[in-house]
């Protein structure tokens, strides 16, 4: 590293972000997605409504038998 940068005034951590910020993607395999998207297509909506939607619902039925 050069000897000419000065990092006196710089601030630590000012362009990190809090590991609870980061969305990790979530893969279907080709034939669910296909399905799905099939579906958002016809409800003119995206992808990930449709999915997290189905989710949702799922959460609900869990939450009741457990």
């Amino acid at each position: 590293m050069r000897e000419e940068y000065d990092f006196s005034k710089g601030k630590r951590g000012l362009y990190s972000r809090d590991i609870n910020d980061l969305h990790f993607p979530v893969y279907l395999e080709p034939d669910l997605e296909k399905y799905y998207k099939n579906i958002a297509s016809q409800k003119n909506t995206d992808l990930s409504v449709i999915i997290n939607s189905i989710l949702e619902k799922e959460k609900e039925l869990l939450e009741k038998i457990i």
